[in-house]
C-alpha cells in the first residue's frame, strides 16, 4: 500500500471483502443501480448517509441553501457503511460521480489514495475561504492525505461521557457551583467516581455497549489504548505495531471494570444501556455523542425529566485526555466532465452547509467549521458546547484500507474487546487474538487488476 491504488483494487476494498467468514459487509443501496449516471436534474447533485434525526437536520440545511442561493440541490440518501463507500467509488469510477458527497474522514485515505477525490486545498477552495485556518486542526489533519487535502471537515463525533445529574449530585462529583463534574484525572479518579456512582444508584456506576455493538467496544478501547500508546498499525495498515504491554494494561483495566469491581453490566446490548441509563439507574454511561437526542425529554418513573449532562473523557491510562472520534466531511469525487460552473455551486454549496453546522450540531456533533464552533449559535447549545476540546483531542482510527466507521476492521477488533470484557478471554489472550487478526488484515490486499 506504499503505491497508489489502482480504482479497481480500491472498488474491491470499498467493497467490503471478507478476510474471514465472520466479517460481512452492510446491507444493499437505497438506488438500485450501481454504475447508472447522475442526470443534471439539479445545479448540484448531492449524496449522504443521514436518516433520522441527522437526516431531518441535513434536509433543512440543504433547505436553507437552496432558499438563500437560488441553486438546486438534488440530495440523495443512500445506505450507511460499505454499500455507501462502494457506489460512491463505482460512481467515481465510472466518470459519473455527484458534485458533492459525504465521506468519514477515517475512509478518506483510501479514496485519495484510488485517484478518486478532487483536492480542495486551493482554486475556488481558497477564494471562498476554505482554508486551514478556520477548522479544527485535528480534523484538518485527518483530511490531509500525503500533504494534500481532499476533504472538508464538516463535523467531529466524540466518544464522550454522559452523566446523571442527579446521580452525581448525590455521589458529590459535581463542583461547587453544581454544575459540572469535579476535575478527574488518572484511572483512580475516574474509578473512584464510578464507584461513587455505584453506591448513589444501588445498581451500576456505569454501563457501556458491549454485546451486539463492537463498534462501540473498539471507540472505548481506542480511547484508553491511546492514551499510553500509537496505532495499532502503522505503513498505511502494511505493519502491525501493538504494544503488547500497553494493549494488555488496556485489557485488564476494562475487563476490571465489568469483573472483579462489578462497576458496570458485562453483557450490556445496546437496550440494556439505554435502558438503564434512560431510568436514571446507572450513573455514567459511555457512548458517542450521536445518543444525545436519544435522551432528550425521557421522563423518569418519577414524572421528573432525566437530568444529563454530557463532557469529554478526562486522562485515564495516559497523561492526556484522548477522544476516540471520527468526522463527516465533504468531498468532490473526481470528475473530467463537471463544467466549471457544476464545480463552482458545488464549492458555493459546501460553504453553506458549513455556515449552517449549527444546525448540524442539533444531532450533537461538533462542528468543525470554527467561525461557526466558536459562535453564539452553537455555544448557547447545551450539551453540545461542553465537550468542544474533545475534537482537539481527537484520535482516529488508523490509517488503512481496511479500516473506518463500518468496516469488517472495527468489527472483528471490537469481537475481541468484547470477549475481554465479559471475561470470557484474558486479558493476554485478549492480546494474543487481537494479534492474530491484525495479521490478516495488515497482509490482504485488495485483488489487483
Amino acid at each position: 500500500m506504499t503505491t497508489p491504488l489502482s480504482r479497481r483494487r480500491f472498488l474491491a476494498a470499498g467493497a467490503g471483502l471478507t478476510l474471514a467468514s465472520t466479517m460481512s459487509a452492510c446491507g444493499s443501496p437505497v438506488v438500485a443501480s450501481l454504475t447508472g449516471g447522475q442526470p443534471a436534474t439539479a445545479d448540484v447533485i448531492y449524496w449522504h448517509l443521514f436518516g433520522g434525526g441527522d437526516g431531518v437536520n441535513m434536509a433543512t440545511m440543504v433547505d436553507k441553501f437552496q432558499k438563500s442561493t437560488g441553486i438546486s440541490v438534488e440530495a440523495t440518501l443512500l445506505s450507511w457503511g460499505n454499500p455507501y463507500y462502494t457506489k460512491l467509488a463505482l460512481s467515481a469510477s465510472s466518470g459519473r460521480p455527484p458534485d458533492v458527497a459525504i465521506s468519514h474522514l477515517s475512509r478518506l485515505p483510501l479514496l485519495a489514495q484510488a485517484g478518486l477525490l478532487e483536492r480542495v486545498d486551493g482554486g475556488r477552495f481558497t477564494s471562498a475561504g476554505i482554508t486551514q485556518d478556520k477548522f479544527t486542526p485535528a480534523a484538518w489533519s485527518k483530511a490531509t492525505v500525503n500533504g494534500r487535502v481532499y476533504a472538508v471537515p464538516l463535523d467531529t463525533h466524540p466518544f464522550v461521557l454522559f452523566y446523571n445529574v442527579a446521580l452525581a449530585r448525590k455521589a458529590g462529583l459535581l463542583n461547587q457551583a453544581g454544575d459540572d463534574l469535579k476535575p478527574m484525572k488518572g484511572r483512580n479518579d475516574f474509578v473512584d467516581a464510578i464507584k461513587a456512582m455505584k453506591d448513589a444508584s444501588g445498581e451500576f456506576g456505569a454501563v457501556c455497549t458491549i454485546t451486539a455493538d463492537p463498534s462501540t467496544c473498539w471507540r472505548l478501547f481506542t480511547m484508553l489504548y491511546r492514551g499510553v500508546a500509537g496505532p495499532i498499525v502503522s505503513d498505511q495498515g502494511t505493519r502491525v505495531t501493538i504494544d503488547r504491554s500497553a494493549m494488555e494494561e488496556t485489557f485488564a483495566f476494562m475487563q476490571s471494570l465489568t469483573g472483579k469491581l462489578g462497576l458496570m453490566p458485562s453483557n450490556a446490548t445496546s437496550t440494556t444501556s439505554s435502558t438503564l441509563f434512560s431510568q436514571g439507574k446507572v450513573g455514567f454511561l459511555f457512548d458517542g455523542e450521536w445518543q444525545i437526542p436519544t435522551y432528550r425529554g425521557v421522563t423518569l418513573a418519577n414524572g421528573k425529566a432525566l437530568d444529563f449532562n454530557v463532557v469529554p473523557f478526562p486522562a485515564i491510562l495516559g497523561p492526556k485526555p484522548v477522544a476516540y472520534a471520527d468526522s463527516h466531511s465533504l468531498i468532490v469525487p473526481r470528475s473530467s466532465g463537471r463544467s466549471a460552473k457544476r464545480s463552482a455551486d458545488g464549492v458555493r454549496f459546501i460553504k453553506g452547509l458549513l455556515n449552517e453546522s449549527a444546525i448540524w450540531a442539533g444531532g450533537g456533533h461538533i462542528p468543525a467549521w470554527l467561525p461557526v464552533q466558536q459562535s453564539k449559535a452553537f455555544l448557547h447549545q447545551k450539551p453540545q458546547s461542553n465537550y468542544i476540546q474533545a475534537a482537539f483531542n481527537a484520535v482516529y482510527d488508523p490509517v488503512a484500507w481496511y479500516t473506518g466507521a463500518g468496516s469488517d476492521f472495527q468489527t472483528a477488533m471490537g469481537s475481541v474487546i468484547s470477549s475481554v470484557m465479559t471475561g470470557n478471554t484474558s486479558p493476554k489472550s485478549g492480546v494474543d487474538a487481537m494479534t492474530a487478526s491484525l495479521k490478516q488484515f495488515s497482509t490482504a490486499r485488495p485483488p489487483v487488476d
